[in-house]
């Protein structure tokens, strides 16, 4: 179980998905997953867009910073999407991380730490 607060994973999540959507041709495939890894919980974003070159993903979730800058501007983007993911992560003591290929798309991750056992009463 993770111990998170709802209406702000399921922000980062919608950030996650609009970008997905909204930087991948139509017709494009996006998927969510979620899993259990060792003792997180990971959430990723999987898109077939455009993907990101290799210049941009140690910046991609700096406030403000926006790869094609012409391109979000018309779409609408403040540059604050990303950022917002990340925050939410550290928060509730996790991360997120990019994997990209240019022409092949990306995949955004969320990592989130899962809470210990529940306490047992004590016998008595």
């Amino acid at each position: 179980t993770a111990c998170v607060n709802a209406a702000l994973i399921e922000q980062a999540v919608v950030n996650l998905l609009d970008n997905a959507i909204k930087y991948s041709e139509p017709g494009r495939t996006v998927r969510i997953a979620a899993a259990r890894e060792h003792d997180s919980a990971v959430i990723t974003v999987r898109d077939e867009g455009a993907g990101i070159a290799t210049e941009h993903l140690p910046r991609i979730f700096e406030r403000f910073y926006r790869v094609d800058k012409g391109r979000s501007r018309d779409m609408g983007g403040t540059g604050l999407g990303l950022a917002i993911v990340k925050h939410i992560a550290l928060v509730h003591g996790g991360g997120v991380g990019v994997a990209s290929t240019p022409g092949q798309g990306s995949i955004f991750t969320i990592t989130l730490p899962l809470a210990g056992p529940a306490p047992r009463p004590r016998a008595g």
